[in-house]
């Protein structure tokens, strides 16, 4: 029986009513673009560990293709003991897939979180075994946002307290007395699909809108009705900020003493997006002093919270456990999607939502791996320069490049542009929309011209830190090898840490770099120097062993013929 279909919920709709039945071939359209071969007791031969509870809806789903076993709470011994009899684990937050768990899964090809991290999943683990690890990074978006609303709203009329105190057998209606939200100004610190839905119902309710995120253009913000603005103007002129960022070691303990301190009287900070993004401690402080207005939190540095002196602050503080994706409609959702994408991948098609492995077909991915990361890296340097706020992104195919289908290459590109804003976040599959929703225009372009190397990809941004760009090949198959910087030849291997100057050719201009480095007891791997004329402009290109101490870059600036300076993290 032969089939041509457009997705596989119509595969299984039409062919698989019952786990019995002869062999089924199914031919899939433009969709899959490929050609599979099942029979249906082969199906019910994978097994599925469902470790967490989950959703019904969910359960069905892979009872379709596998048998399912429901066993949660289980210590890591025993999940080491039984994961060599299952195809495929599907978890929430409650088990902690380690690189044990994960090693012991022989047969395991993927690994589907339902939620919206992989915090709890060794995914470089996974990565090695060859094993999709997949998430449902939307399922949650609206539960989160309306959380956040409803935190800002019960601070600000304190019905918490008003409630407790009710319930008590009181009648106290001076001690809470509120403030309106309508013609406040919202700070909002992160524009992704959570903060986008708080803009959208804050401004339906009267509010200002100032916004932060370095990764969004400024038509998007306006599309929101945003006035784009820097951190410290945010802090100094909201009356309430809500934070809907990832932690990272840039966003850790953003609010602290400092920026505290910089804030109105009457702010009250919300926060229902990860625990370490705030000091709790000087948050703590600030409220109890006065400092501030309150503070709604739902995340913690350290969860379950335990003793801390947020306990202590009263109606100033409301604080829930971790409650943001805690609605009935949002666990059917991630359970449906993550199911969802196991089933597919049993089924030898895609996953939507891999955050290890491109979702892409095996046949490209196999052909151009190597460039993938060329283009990710890329992307990621390119992204670095330009400065967050990026605008649009050319991506030229030279020479070999230029014949092959555009479409990984740049989806590798955009991963790699958005990677520092949205960390584990972004992914093959959702790098063009997260790119889209962020107003990043993307030009393809191609010219078939061999240059110095057989392949090549050209990538220059336009960003808050102007035009620059970067080009790359393959050294061999696989090794990396950056040949321009904004136009400039160079010949050097990307680094983790790396520093660029823009400066004149002239006598002692390496030395002066390389003694003020030192000064700071920073260690120079490699540099080469690239120009175009003797004594015109140049590029210096600085592989380090450590990251530049905070400050430097403004005293490099200050070397005479020293024009510009960046570093980039990869």
């Amino acid at each position: 029986m032969t089939a041509a279909v457009g997705d596989s919920q119509t595969i299984l709709q039409t062919f698989l009513p019952t786990p019995q039945g002869a062999a089924i071939k199914f031919s899939c359209g433009s969709k899959f673009g490929v050609v599979f071969s099942l029979s249906t007791h082969l199906l019910t031969m994978s097994k599925v560990l469902v470790s967490d509870p989950i959703d019904q809806a969910g359960i069905d789903i892979l009872s379709q293709v596998a048998q399912v076993d429901v066993k949660t709470g289980l210590p890591q011994e025993e999940l080491i003991r039984i994961m060599p009899d299952y195809d495929a684990l599907m978890i929430r937050s409650g088990t902690q897939v380690t690189k044990e768990i994960i090693e012991a899964g022989k047969q395991l090809k993927i690994i589907g979180r339902a939620g919206v991290g992989v915090d709890n999943v060794d995914v470089p683990a996974a990565t090695r075994q060859g094993i999709v690890v997949v998430n449902s990074p939307e399922g949650n978006t609206i539960a989160a946002a309306e959380h956040a609303l409803a935190m800002m709203l019960s601070l600000s009329r304190y019905i918490p307290d008003a409630n407790a105190s009710v319930t008590s057998g009181n009648w106290d209606r001076k001690s809470f007395m509120g403030v309106e939200v309508y013609k406040k100004t919202l700070g909002i610190v992160g524009l992704g699909k959570i903060g986008s839905h708080v803009a959208t119902v804050a401004r339906a309710m009267g509010m200002k809108l100032l916004a932060y995120d370095p990764f969004i253009s400024n038509d998007r913000a306006e599309q929101l009705g945003c006035r784009l603005v820097d951190l410290d103007l945010l802090f100094r002129e909201a009356d309430f900020i809500t934070l809907h960022i990832p932690k990272t070691p840039e966003t850790a303990n953003m609010i602290n003493a400092e920026t505290l301190a910089k804030m109105k009287p009457t702010v009250r900070i919300i926060n229902c997006a990860r625990g370490g993004i705030i000091d709790e401690a000087a948050l703590a402080e600030a409220i109890a002093s006065g400092k501030i207005g309150g503070a709604a939190l739902d995340v913690f540095s350290k969860e379950p919270l335990g003793e801390s002196p947020l306990l202590h602050l009263g109606k100033a503080a409301v604080l829930t456990p971790h409650l943001g994706a805690s609605t009935a409609e949002a666990q059917v959702n991630v359970s449906i999607d993550v199911a969802e994408q196991i089933r597919d991948v049993l089924l030898g098609l895609p996953a939507r939502s891999a955050v290890n492995i491109p979702g892409l077909y095996p046949d490209a991915i196999e052909k151009l791996r190597p460039y993938l990361r060329l283009a990710e890296t890329l992307g990621n340097m390119v992204g670095q320069l330009a400065g967050g706020r990026i605008e649009s992104l050319n991506i030229r195919m030279e020479g070999d490049l230029a014949s092959v289908d555009s479409k990984p290459l740049v989806v590798a590109a955009l991963k790699g542009l958005l990677y520092p804003a949205l960390r584990e976040r972004v992914n093959y599959v959702n790098a063009g929309i997260e790119a889209k929703e962020r107003g990043i225009r993307v030009i393809e372009t191609r010219d078939a011209a061999i240059r110095d190397y057989a392949g090549s990809l050209h990538l220059e941004a336009k960003g808050s830190l102007g035009d620059h760009s970067v080009t790359g090949a393959l050294l061999g198959n696989d090794e990396i090898r950056i040949t321009a910087v904004n136009e400039f030849p160079v010949n050097v291997p990307p680094t983790q840490n790396m520093l660029f100057t823009l400066h004149r050719d002239m006598p002692g201009i390496i030395g002066k770099i390389g003694s003020l480095l030192g000064s700071f007891n920073v260690n120079i791997a490699s540099m080469q120097v690239g120009r175009k004329i003797v004594r015109g402009d140049a590029v210096m290109v600085l592989s380090l062993d450590d990251p530049l101490p905070e400050g430097i870059l403004a005293e490099i600036t200050k070397v005479q013929g020293i024009r510009d300076a960046y570093t980039v993290t990869l």
